[in-house]
């Protein structure tokens, strides 16, 4: 036990120190961060969940209450804007992810997998990155590995204790982004699954205890999402038990033939930055459109025009949003597998196998190497150790299955239903990941450390 706690100690100290470094060299209060503490002010100082305008706050919904609720409990703690404290306080956070993610392979695999798991955590640079950021991803990741860690428990103690916590790890994660919902969808439908086949998937567990289990699981969720529902059907006269898919306010015009047409070619962050999130305010660099955005010459000079015709206006009108509209149409018709399945594909790809330096200084297009040497050594460095990250939950993955071992189905159930919604998005962001590196840090711990017999506890 001694050694145990002395190799703990040791790497929570490395753990700490590298989000340290992140905190003091590259802290990341961004636009977003401000939304969040807009609306965490107001409704900490006035009692009105809304954005301050011009001359009063007006009442919103287009962000869900999780993480303003975090910020405003900070705020009343340490001071107004005091977002170093909220960092810091994530900092923390994520070292619980650290726990979690040992805990779960730990009972799923043994006690060298859950040192090795705690490592990889706690010396995951991007997981480090983000809890030096002022949004939502650090405790999205930490909420999603505790309802997981709890499902694992609750599949060996048949508890519905056990269950009801990780029903509340679920409803945490869905009170802080909307897409923490797939984490529902999966667990349920796993159970749904082990329902079916209980020999195979439930462990020998009774069906009545799994739909029991499937049950309490979703009545927290809906319980916990209550309370937001029936204050934006008060306030708005509106269903919205999440927040809107295009975070937009009530009555707000959103371009969806913009959107389908950006949809029909793009696949890389780095477009996302320059087109995608130039719409409105800011011009469109005609020149930086990758050539898949034109079947054909026509269509390469309707592209120019209508981002000329943009940029005159600086925003999209119903009209030029029309126009974008019949040309994703007919770029659609022309080769419906590349909008529906290859562009999709692609940009998950894009997302899993990205570099992830959109907090840090490097260049967008790091892979042109026209930044410092030193970004684009950090740049390379990370992409590297992301694919050694990823390579090995695939290893892991494929010995698991090997081994017959249970827990691996919720966990591959999730990251296939979260990659696949996210090749669904205009905007393929790689940290939209990151709520599924617990399962990637578990499956590349087993995917490190060779079996050994020796190293399996009993299950508990």
């Amino acid at each position: 036990m001694a050694r145990q706690l002395r190799f703990f100690l040791l790497a929570s100290a490395l753990a700490l120190a590298l989000r340290m470094l992140f905190l003091c060299r590259f802290e990341a209060v961004v636009t977003d961060s401000f939304v969040y503490g807009d609306i965490a002010k107001n409704w900490l100082v006035d009692g009105i969940y809304g954005l301050s305008g011009a001359e009063e706050i007006s009442a919103t919904y287009i962000r869900l209450p999780g993480y303003p609720a975090f910020l405003a409990s900070i705020f009343a703690t340490f001071g107004l804007d005091h977002y170093r404290a909220a960092l810091i306080v994530q900092i923390l956070v994520d070292l619980g992810t650290c726990f979690s993610c040992a805990d779960l392979a730990r009972r799923e695999l043994g006690p060298r997998w859950a040192k090795t798991s705690f490592l990889l955590a706690g010396l995951c640079p991007f997981l480090a990155n983000y809890s030096a950021a002022a949004l939502t991803e650090t405790l999205e990741v930490f909420t999603t590995a505790l309802a997981l860690n709890f499902a694992s428990r609750a599949m060996r103690s048949r508890s519905l204790g056990d269950w009801g916590a990780s029903g509340l790890g679920c409803a945490a994660s869905i009170l802080l982004r909307p897409d923490g919902m797939l984490l529902l969808i999966a667990m349920t439908a796993y159970l749904a699954a082990a329902i079916a086949s209980p020999a195979r998937l439930g462990q020998g567990i009774a069906r009545q205890r799994l739909l029991q289990a499937a049950l309490l699981v979703t009545g927290i969720c809906l319980l916990c999402l209550l309370p937001w529902t029936v204050r934006n059907w008060r306030v708005f006269h509106r269903f919205q038990p999440l927040a809107p898919r295009y975070a937009n306010e009530e009555n707000e015009f959103v371009p969806m033939g913009f959107n389908r047409w950006v949809k029909t070619w793009i696949v890389d962050y780095a477009s996302v930055e320059e087109i995608y999130w130039a719409v409105p305010g800011s011009p469109i660099d005609y020149q930086k459109l990758p050539p898949r955005a034109f079947d054909n010459a026509r269509q390469q000079t309707l592209t120019r025009l209508l981002i000329e015709d943009y940029n005159r206006l600086l925003h999209i009108s119903r009209p030029l949003d029309d126009r974008f509209q019949r040309l994703a149409d007919e770029r659609i018709a022309t080769s419906w597998f590349r909008y529906y399945a290859v562009l999709p594909l692609l940009r998950t790809l894009d997302m899993w196998l990205r570099p992830r330096t959109e907090m840090l200084p490097c260049d967008t297009r790091w892979w042109k190497f026209d930044d410092e040497p030193r970004w684009s050594a950090l740049a390379v460095s990370l992409g590297a150790i992301n694919l050694v990250y990823v390579f090995f939950a695939i290893v892991g993955a494929v010995r698991w299955r090997a081994e017959r071992r249970p827990g691996l189905g919720l966990l591959l159930l999730f990251v296939i239903l979260r990659s696949a919604f996210l090749g669904s998005l205009e905007n393929p962001e790689p940290r939209y990941t990151l709520e599924m590196y617990p399962v990637v840090i578990v499956l590349a711990g087993f995917g490190l450390v060779r079996t050994s017999s020796s190293a399996r506890l009993p299950q508990d």
